[in-house]
């Protein structure tokens, strides 16, 4: 008899790396033992996504969180949900969803768990999370993991790091860079320098945007391409990045390409990778470049320092130090042997985080709050 788990997702919308984990989980969990019910608690097109996987999918309009009695209604449903499927456990999938979960897996009497899929913050969100009946916490990095255990009251936590899609980012599968740097009408000539972040501005976008005057002084022939989309929390921040790139007068070597579909050959076109994230929860495009044998630059804070060693597989810097990033970035460039080795390096690093294992370690820690035997280890 397979487990039967009910996970209670906030957003049905890919906005980040919350979402991707719960795709890469469905897509990889299947004929593992488990049964899995998603609700949607606000709808959006991976609903239908879901769906076409074969996972039972239900949208249930739970509205904003001060619409008490909207979000009342939608934990009775869900605890109905649970009771009619003989739910195994309940999941809140971030903590967003744990707030309508926790209630609801309480209402039902089933075991409930949640995926911490940022970094805590003793503000009321993450508070009232930890609050809600849980029998653990899932979490993301040592650093989420401390920062979690210092909210009250401490919860049993399992480690369980992301996965990237590897398969989607392996570079003997791709087009070479040059002709995807014609594809994507990239410049041809000189190196590109790349990142891939919604825009947000803890995301450090804007450091790299300093840090390019100190590159081009160096190398007046290199280039940046930023792929990512606004984001609807800082509406304003895009116009703020190109205003920035105008005082600074490298406007001419910083393209905004926006979002795009085609991740992976934007970033194969790419020479160097940066990712200037504050504290970054975990940073799955970070795994993602070095699967492509790309010198990754990241921040020094959260999880990156814990998939990079600083020298061997990629370089730290600290966040908001444009200074730092502006070397680290000219040193890959000067070096290019070291580059080779940076990214050789990394591509072995990255194999370690397969989503495949990723939906593994999760199935494994969902089956030990659920009661059933372990099959995996807990923190």
């Amino acid at each position: 008899m397979p487990m039967r788990v009910l996970v209670v997702m906030p957003l049905a919308t890919p906005l980040g790396g919350g979402e991707q984990m719960l795709r890469q989980l469905l897509r990889r969990g299947r004929g593992q033992g488990v049964e899995w019910i998603v609700v949607y608690l606000r709808s959006g097109p991976m609903a239908d996504e879901t769906a076409s996987l074969g996972v039972e999918t239900h949208v249930v309009e739970a509205g904003r969180f001060r619409d008490i009695g909207r979000r009342m209604r939608a934990i009775r449903r869900v605890a109905a949900l649970a009771r009619e499927r003989t739910a195994d456990l309940v999941v809140g999938w971030m903590v967003a969803g744990q707030l309508t979960a926790g209630p609801a897996a309480w209402l039902a009497g089933v075991p409930c768990v949640w995926y911490q899929v940022g970094t805590p913050r003793p503000d009321w969100l993450d508070r009232t999370a930890t609050r809600l009946p849980a029998r653990g916490v899932l979490v993301l990095s040592r650093e989420g993991a401390a920062a979690q255990a210092r909210l009250s009251p401490r919860r049993r936590q399992w480690l369980v790091y992301p996965g990237a899609s590897l398969d989607a980012f392996d570079p003997d599968a791709l087009p070479a860079p040059a002709d995807l740097r014609r594809r994507l009408e990239l410049p041809a000539q000189g190196p590109l320098i790349g990142m891939v972040a919604r825009l947000q501005r803890w995301k450090g976008v804007h450091v790299l945007v300093d840090a390019v005057p100190a590159i081009l002084a160096e190398r007046p022939d290199a280039h940046v391409v930023i792929v990512g989309g606004p984001h609807e929390t800082e509406p304003g921040y895009a116009a703020e990045l190109a205003a920035r790139a105008h005082a600074l007068g490298v406007q001419h070597a910083v393209r905004f390409a926006g979002f795009q579909s085609n991740v992976p050959e934007w970033m194969q076109a790419m020479d160097v990778i940066v990712h200037a994230s504050d504290h970054e929860p975990f940073g799955i495009v970070v795994i993602e470049a070095m699967a492509l044998g790309k010198p990754v630059i990241a921040g020094s804070g959260g999880g990156p320092a814990e998939i990079i060693t600083d020298g061997v597989d990629g370089l730290l810097t600290p966040y908001g130090d444009s200074g730092a990033l502006a070397r680290s970035v000219l040193r890959v460039l000067r070096e290019p042997a070291f580059a080779q080795v940076l990214g050789g390096a990394a591509r072995v690093r990255a194999a370690a985080f397969d989503d495949r294992r990723y939906a593994a370690a999760v199935i494994a820690a969902f089956r030990e709050a659920a009661g059933e035997a372990s099959t995996g280890s807990g923190t």
